[in-house]
């Protein structure tokens, strides 16, 4: 039996605003208010495990605790098939540049690998997102949402962020960099995460 939550107020672990207005969105019909841990000037864990759990469940416990309240915090990312999984907890780091994130680079870098190792089409991939919501007495709840798609060459579409423009869902002609921003919100990665919170700590 999962902890439901009885609050009006929920932290989210993010200084993502992009983000938090995804997830304000989700929990409008259930009456909460939604801040984020930029808005408590809350720092930002390091995250130190190797499974997309293990991180969400590092930014939620610190969060709570240092709020002293219950906070949600999702670690998610892209799993490509012929990688062995790859990028995973580190789509991010992918991105990552002396200057900053650079997803284009990334990008690039991704398809030159799947290149390298032959890999064959369709080139399979799932979007993920593992949820933690977690109370300051150290309690949690975990929820997870998967997005199988494929990764495709050349990027298309402007919408979204990360990897979007190369990532094209099962049953879908458009990636989701080329949907509209909220039209992917109902169908991702984390709208099904969010299913499993929502059916688990909410109603």
């Amino acid at each position: 039996m999962t902890r439901k939550f009885t609050g009006d107020r929920l932290l989210v672990a993010t200084h993502n605003r992009g983000k938090l207005e995804e997830i304000a969105q989700l929990f409008e019909a259930f009456g909460v208010e939604v801040i984020s841990a930029a808005d408590l000037n809350l720092p930002e864990p390091e995250e130190t495990e190797t499974t997309f759990v293990g991180n969400a469940r590092i930014k939620a416990h610190a969060a709570a605790k240092a709020a002293n309240m219950p906070a949600l915090a999702d670690d998610s990312g892209i799993t490509i098939d012929a990688l062995d999984g790859a990028p995973g907890v580190y789509t991010a780091d992918w991105a990552m540049t002396p200057t900053g994130r650079d997803f284009v680079k990334a990008m690039t870098d991704t398809w030159a690998k799947l290149e390298a190792v032959n890999a064959p089409c369709p080139r399979k991939a799932q979007f993920r997102c593992t949820l933690v919501l977690a109370w300051p007495d150290g309690h949690d709840e975990v929820f997870e949402g998967v997005m199988p798609g494929q990764v495709v060459w050349p990027m298309r579409g402007d919408q979204g962020h990360g990897y979007d423009p190369i990532f094209q869902p099962d049953g879908f002609d458009q990636t989701f960099g080329e949907m509209d921003r909220w039209e992917k919100n109902e169908i991702s990665h984390r709208a099904r995460a969010f299913r499993n919170l929502m059916h688990g700590c909410f109603k």
